[in-house]
């Protein structure tokens, strides 16, 4: 067995039924032919409600919204907002490579925005929010810069909410993935081997990304994106010095590399500026953190709303054990913080 298929199948036995209880009518059902799972609020209102559509973490490899911490994240979200909740489950790679996931993902969102159907459950459209953790991080981020250059989905995203997100594969040298190359919960190699098969199956490739020898000879333009030692705060920077990624090394060339689809930090400054409220959260021991803290800095210097959560003492995947047999705190406050702000903006 291959350690992601060991992986799937211990995800696979925390998937939750769609339990309803007196606050929340939970269903499983299809938008668009992608599953997805649905929590409506019972209590009648007088007014149209939020909407939130969450998209599940797991490094496009794993994971489920119907896992037991993302059936309880979206349900409390739904019982303290008041709000209509979608868990999407788009189609996991290896099965499914770039750019299956993302157009699941953006299959579902402009299925819920279609105005019948969000009549149908009475969201006001004027306060919705495209949210998700880590590689949903990225799928959310990519969907709001998608929607925000279509007509008519553009004035109907109301905010952003980033959870630890993956945001670029061009540079796997950061500061944040030598410091926390060994963990903890999510290493850096374990990152790589399950990401790069978001992208190809070919280990060549993974092997590659390794040593930042991955991308392709006509890929420095966009270099300047995601140059951390131009974005990233001093605190953060340290004794690092920069080095470019290695061009041409790889033989194959994937056109996902030079995607923004894949790496949302990729689009200009003209594309960012049409970005709604943004809420990014980061965790101090993630191989992932200076993604968030990256996009943080570009949104901001083009005068996009952002709030910026840093959690210390967090780590990657803090949301996923903050249920049994695990209940970690850490994981809990990063949920009631999500919703906090949820509940503040939304």
């Amino acid at each position: 067995m291959r350690y992601e298929e060991l992986l799937v199948m211990l995800m696979n036995l925390d998937i939750t039924k769609p339990i309803s209880d007196e606050n929340i009518t939970v269903t499983d059902t299809t938008f668009s032919g992608i599953p997805v799972r649905l929590y409506l609020p019972k209590r009648k209102s007088e007014r149209q409600r939020p909407a939130v559509i969450f998209l599940h973490g797991g490094a496009f490899v794993l994971g489920s919204c119907k896992n037991s911490p993302y059936d309880l994240l979206n349900r409390e979200t739904a019982n303290k907002l008041d709000a209509v909740v979608v868990g999407v489950d788009f189609r996991l790679s290896p099965q499914y490579h770039f750019p299956v996931a993302f157009e699941d993902s953006l299959s579902v969102v402009k299925f819920f925005l279609q105005d019948e159907v969000l009549e149908r459950y009475r969201v006001d459209s004027t306060r919705i929010c495209i949210s998700g953790d880590s590689s949903g991080g990225a799928l959310a981020a990519s969907v709001t810069q998608q929607l925000k250059n279509d007509p008519v989905f553009k004035n109907k995203i109301k905010a952003q909410a980033l959870i630890y997100p993956f945001l670029q594969i061009i540079d796997s040298f950061m500061p944040s993935h030598r410091e926390n190359e060994h963990g903890p919960f999510l290493t850096r190699d374990i990152a790589i081997k399950l990401g790069a098969l978001y992208v190809t199956k070919d280990e060549a490739f993974s092997q590659a990304i390794r040593k930042n020898k991955h991308m392709p000879q006509e890929s420095r333009h966009l270099f300047k994106f995601v140059n951390w030692s131009t974005f990233l705060p001093d605190k953060y920077k340290k004794n690092h010095i920069y080095k470019e990624p290695i061009l041409g090394r790889f033989n194959l060339s994937y056109p996902a590399l030079l995607d923004s689809r894949l790496s949302p930090l990729l689009v200009n400054d003209s594309q960012l500026q049409k970005l709604p409220l943004t809420y990014i959260l980061t965790c101090q021991h993630d191989i992932l953190r200076d993604d968030g803290l990256i996009y943080v800095t570009r949104l901001q210097n083009v005068g996009v709303n952002v709030v910026h959560v840093h959690i210390e003492n967090g780590f990657h995947g803090a949301l996923t054990v903050m249920t049994s047999p695990f209940n970690l705190l850490i994981g809990i406050r990063i949920k009631d913080k999500y919703i906090t702000w949820l509940e503040e903006n939304l």
